[in-house]
């Protein structure tokens, strides 16, 4: 081709590219969602109207999902056709829309085909109501998140249809007046990684096929009516983190396959009817950091195993009848800033060990049957102050030396052949007088009584 020709067509060339990428932006301008389906919006306004009485929500804002005019508590995201769509809505914290004060449970959310979050703060707190779900359109409901938060009104039980939420990994229902037993129904969501039922008025067993949930990293039924045993499957949930049973009816000792919950940090199971032997495999929950299990029936020695749990932060085992002598190996918790095992049957000396306890913050030693010389330096105890409690200990004793300075720690003095009360006993210039008129008082009714 000759030189002359080729110019021009290079020219021509990039022309029709520019133009041709200019048509694209320009089609694709116009293909951003900008405004949400009629239907959606319908849905979303009559939930909006039962729920909060802020504002005229259709006058005030009548494209909701709008950039620059969306309203606090909602969310909005494009989807693959030409719309917008709500992804999240959060009601009764601020800065979020407030309830009306009649309010009820707006089971319109699940007809939102988008929405992947709602959470209820303080929403439902005078008109009786009760978490309904309907399994109509459920199948392709993409809720992700389901928080119903500290709502005094909503009663009832957890309705079975709940297992229809498949895409579910956090439901939260807690701080409401839920009845019943918990549903089996809810192990069937096995993307869950979140469940929280506290705080409710829930009853039965806990059921066996919550094994199932895989996924948990959170399991929180405590403040509940919970009876019968653990059930084993739990064991089967590898992954939890967080399992608080506290404060229910449950009974028998704890499952041996406790010790398959490794990556478990917190767990608490105070105020039940747990009573026998530590499970066996204790010390292999080598990242459990907080171990709450006062106010239970135990009976049982202290096991040794605690004191191979080297990243615990706080054991509380309180109010449980334990009996035996404080292990040694206690002191190999370095990490410790609590121990309580206060109110029980524990004999023996102190370990002396304990003064090591770099971190240690609280210690509640009160009312046992310890002996012995309280081994802590000075330093130690001035480190703890109010937080250390030996009373209620008759066979503890300080040494002089010790003991200076330190006031009411609710042991006594050791000496060569006695003991004297730490605390500061009267002088005899202190000490109460009758005085005269009362003595006379006395003398003259004892006299009367005698003649009489």
């Amino acid at each position: 081709m000759h030189c002359s020709l080729a110019l021009p067509l290079l020219l021509l060339f990039i022309s029709f590219l520019s133009i041709s990428s200019t048509n694209q932006q320009h089609q694709k301008k116009n293909l951003q969602p900008n405004s949400m389906d009629p239907a959606e919006l319908e849905i979303l306004f009559k939930i909006m109207e039962s729920m909060s009485s802020d504002k005229p929500w259709r006058i005030t804002y009548p494209n909701p999902c709008k950039s620059g005019s969306s309203w606090m508590g909602i969310e909005c995201k494009p989807g693959n056709d030409s719309h917008l769509h709500v992804t999240r809505l959060d009601f009764g914290s601020p800065p979020n829309p407030k309830c009306k004060i009649r309010s009820t449970f707006p089971s319109q959310i699940f007809d939102l085909p988008y929405l992947q979050a709602a959470f209820f703060t303080k929403c439902f707190t005078h008109t009786k109501t009760m978490l309904t779900i309907s399994q109509f359109k459920l199948f392709k409901s993409k809720l992700q998140q389901l928080s119903l938060r500290s709502n005094l009104a909503i009663i009832g039980p957890i309705p079975p249809q709940i297992s229809s939420l498949k895409s579910l990994q956090i439901l939260t229902l807690s701080q409401n007046r839920l009845t019943g037993p918990i549903p089996k129904q809810i192990c069937e969501l096995t993307s869950l990684e979140h469940l929280d039922l506290s705080y409710n008025f829930l009853s039965g067993i806990i059921p066996n096929q919550l094994g199932g949930l895989t996924n948990l990293v959170v399991l929180d039924f405590s403040y509940n009516s919970l009876t019968k045993q653990i059930p084993d499957t739990i064991g089967k949930l590898s992954m939890l983190q967080k399992l608080d049973l506290s404060s229910n009816l449950l009974a028998g000792s704890l499952p041996n396959s406790i010790e398959k919950l490794i990556s478990l940090v917190f767990l608490a199971l105070s105020n039940n009817r747990l009573k026998g032997n530590m499970p066996k495999g204790l010390a292999k929950l080598q990242n459990l950091q907080y171990f709450i299990m006062d106010d239970n029936p135990m009976f049982i020695p202290l096991s040794e195993e605690f004191g191979q749990l080297h990243k615990l932060q706080e054991l509380r085992l309180a109010n449980s009848g334990y009996s035996g002598t404080i292990p040694a190996t206690f002191s190999q918790l370095l990490n410790l800033s609590t121990l309580s095992l206060q109110n029980n049957r524990l004999t023996g000396d102190i370990p002396v060990s304990f003064g090591n306890l770099s971190h240690i913050y609280h210690l509640n030693l009160s009312r046992n049957f310890l002996g012995g010389q309280v081994p802590f330096t000075s330093t130690f105890l001035q480190r703890l102050g109010k937080n250390l409690d030996l009373s209620g200990n008759p066979g503890l004793c300080m040494s002089p030396a010790e003991a200076y300075g330190v006031k009411r720690i609710g042991v006594n003095i050791c000496g060569n052949n006695k003991t004297t009360s730490l605390i500061k006993p009267l002088k005899h210039s202190e000490a109460p007088s009758l005085g005269c008129t009362k003595l006379f008082f006395l003398l003259n009714v004892f006299f009367l009584l005698y003649l009489h």
